[in-house]
């Protein structure tokens, strides 16, 4: 285990980016390294049962190497920006208490946000409202209610897909609730991180086309390893809906729709391919937002470099 100098706090390392940016591999790649372990910032890979659409990194791996935050809860269970960062900080304090480093490696922004700048005081859950907003919803569809919180609260509208039901509702909820906009709430919260020592990366090809044909690659890899079984074998499950936010991840949302008979396989894949590049965008677009962190090329820079540069780092810390 690394002495630590007597009041000296150890770093976090956060490796984040676009969907399909190669993430996983440069996470491992140092985890061989360096005494680091994984906490994912994924909000598909804390569902149990979705491995191959979420690229789940395999058994054997997480053997070798410590992961947390992935099967934490089960795929009917809803998962929220809060348990994750009560996890989230359980598992730093753990990798801590180990003379180790906290990796965080995922593409979850919200996640992200509400870990480094705290959580908003928010109103809890209000069963009726929810009800009521997903009635208006079937009537009316998302995309509408999507426009009313434009009107309420534009700031949280701009970071929030037209069709993202889960973040929607609870923006309107909020918003109905305390007659405050969340966005607003959330802008007053402070940082629990503030004084810590974290090092932030953003893996992102600065070539938009060569990271579509990556996704599009990946997506059809995914499904010659069994994706559409996998998606089937949820669907059985009686307790499981297309309306449950695991459900509603990239892939399994337009994979689900083919076995409802919505549309042909292959129009399917065309479907979740193109819902991937548009998750890539959206994260994008925050992480510029954010202006947070070295950005890397991984198609111009090989991970032997950041590899290095980060053992330097860790160094000044007796690690």
């Amino acid at each position: 285990m690394a002495t630590i100098p007597p009041g000296e706090r150890l770093p976090v390392l956060v490796l984040t980016g676009p969907t399909g940016s190669g993430k996983t591999a440069w996470a491992l790649a140092l985890a061989e390294e360096a005494p680091v372990e994984v906490v994912s910032v994924d909000s598909a890979l804390v569902y149990r049962g979705l491995d191959i659409g979420a690229a789940k990194p395999d058994p054997a791996v997480r053997a070798r190497i410590p992961h947390h935050l992935i099967d934490v809860c089960d795929a009917a269970e809803r998962y929220s920006a809060g348990r994750f960062v009560r996890e989230a900080r359980a598992a730093i304090r753990e990798v801590h208490a180990r003379g180790r480093v906290p990796l965080l490696v995922g593409g979850t922004m919200l996640y992200l946000k509400a870990l480094f700048t705290g959580l908003a005081s928010l109103p809890a859950a209000r069963p009726e409202l929810r009800r009521e907003l997903d009635e208006r919803a079937r009537r009316v569809g998302w995309p509408a209610l999507h426009a009313e919180l434009a009107a309420l609260d534009p700031q949280a509208a701009a970071r929030i897909a037209p069709a993202d039901a889960q973040r929607i509702q609870r923006a309107l909820e909020v918003c109905l609730t305390t007659g405050e906009p969340i966005s607003r709430l959330q802008r007053a919260t402070v940082s629990p991180f503030q004084g810590w020592p974290v090092r932030r990366w953003v893996l992102a090809p600065g070539d938009r086309s060569a990271l579509h044909a990556r996704l599009a690659l990946r997506f059809e890899g995914m499904m010659a390893a069994g994706f559409l079984e996998e998606v089937r074998g949820l669907r059985a499950r009686a307790d499981l809906t297309a309306e449950h936010p695991s459900m509603r991840s990239v892939g399994y949302r337009q994979l689900w729709a083919h076995l409802d008979g919505a549309c042909e396989l292959g129009e399917a894949v065309g479907r979740g391919i193109a819902a991937t590049r548009q998750l890539a965008k959206r994260q994008l677009t925050w992480l510029r937002s954010e202006a947070s962190g070295q950005w890397i090329d991984p198609l111009h820079t090989q991970p032997l470099s950041w590899i290095r540069d980060t053992r330097a780092w860790l160094a000044d810390f007796g690690l």
